[in-house]
């Protein structure tokens, strides 16, 4: 009896045509070998599960002009879809650096982009924040392009472990590095009421925010956790409730997104991180080197937006974008999450030093 063999465990059907949960969706989660369904999940507007589709990938190549020899940063290297592309335009030549702050991802992006060639030769990836690139630059040198998409990369929204939605039941965490800081959870076990109000406002523009922060505030005193991704949905549900039914559904929708929205910036503190990458970036640049940025709401847009032209005008950057750059149509029609997406560039002016070396100064 000792050497009988387990039972054989049978992978768990989904019920229905069409998987539902992250975990039924097991060709999506196998790219490699199910690419059929990756093709038709991508043909209807949707994001396999586990996947990232990269935006704006033509555009960022098409400003950055990446030639074979150059030096070039991702600062948020995610799941690897534009530093494979940027990969090609160095044809082997030159070295990519890239930044993540997720262990969990970054491990599975490198094994990706091993596969596909990119060795350590060409391609070296690091786990820092991109608020430190100046640390990075002490030992690469100076950079001839730079990227930085600060988006949530869907792999992360997707995985209901991580608690990034509310679409999907999990713990209430929202950190992109989980082994560092407090989770979503613990901070609203400590917060004020006043704070977490003018948090809503600050970083996702909340108009329910007054309502919002009490309702999670009462539960708190009544000795309820709100550690869950549903269970703060239901709070969110609780606060609305005396909207008129018609327009009900929509707004606890919005609210539930803008209130994921706003605790996910303050627990990785990405405001002031993007402060931080904002102010250093002219200093890691190469005089003409040329930086791009993707922003996803209107707070890091106003941020970068603000930071380019006050760099401008002071003559560092010698010229930027004067109008906002979108994703086409077509794009948004194929990739959903591409709507909300801004491009903004810049291109580093000479630096005095360099001036004066030229002109014999």
């Amino acid at each position: 009896m000792e050497n009988q063999k387990p039972k054989h465990q049978r992978r768990v059907r989904y019920k229905g045509t069409h998987p539902r949960t992250y975990k039924e969706k097991y060709k999506e989660l196998q790219p490699e070998k199910y690419a059929d369904t990756i093709e038709k999940v991508i043909r209807k507007g949707s994001t396999p599960a586990g996947m990232h589709i990269s935006i704006c990938v033509q555009e960022i190549l098409d400003f950055l002009q990446i030639q074979p020899g150059q030096q070039g940063l991702d600062a948020t290297l995610g799941y690897g879809g534009h530093s494979a592309k940027m990969l090609e335009c160095l044809k082997q030549e030159g070295h990519l650096y890239a930044l993540d702050v997720d262990p969990i991802e970054m491990k599975k992006t490198k094994e990706r982009l091993e596969k596909q060639g990119y060795g350590e030769d060409i391609l070296t990836i690091r786990q820092m924040n991109f608020a430190d690139i100046d640390l990075l630059a002490e030992e690469t040198g100076k950079f001839d392009f730079v990227l930085a998409d600060l988006g949530v990369s869907s792999m992360q929204i997707d995985n209901p472990e991580r608690g990034f939605t509310y679409k999907y039941d999990g713990p209430l965490d929202l950190r992109l590095n989980p082994e560092k800081g407090i989770s979503a959870a613990e901070r609203l076990q400590e917060i004020s009421q006043p704070e977490l109000e003018g948090m809503l406002i600050e970083n996702s523009d909340e108009p329910y925010a007054r309502e919002i922060s009490m309702a999670i505030l009462s539960e708190r005193r009544k000795g309820n956790a709100i550690d869950t991704t549903t269970k703060l949905k239901s709070v969110i549900e609780k606060a609305l409730v005396r909207l008129p039914e018609a327009e009900k559904k929509e707004a606890v929708k919005k609210s539930c997104a803008r209130t994921f929205q706003a605790l996910r910036i303050d627990v990785n503190s990405e405001f002031e991180v993007l402060e931080a990458f904002l102010e250093k970036l002219p200093q890691i640049l190469k005089p003409h080197g040329r930086v791009a940025i993707l922003t996803f709401h209107s707070g890091e847009d106003r941020m970068v937006k603000k930071s380019f032209r006050n760099f401008y005008r002071e003559g560092v950057y010698e010229d930027i974008a004067k109008e906002v750059i979108r994703p086409s149509k077509e794009e948004c029609n194929r990739n959903s999450r591409a709507r909300s997406t801004k491009m903004r560039w810049a291109i580093r002016g000479e630096d005095n030093t360099e001036k004066e070396r030229q002109t014999g100064e």
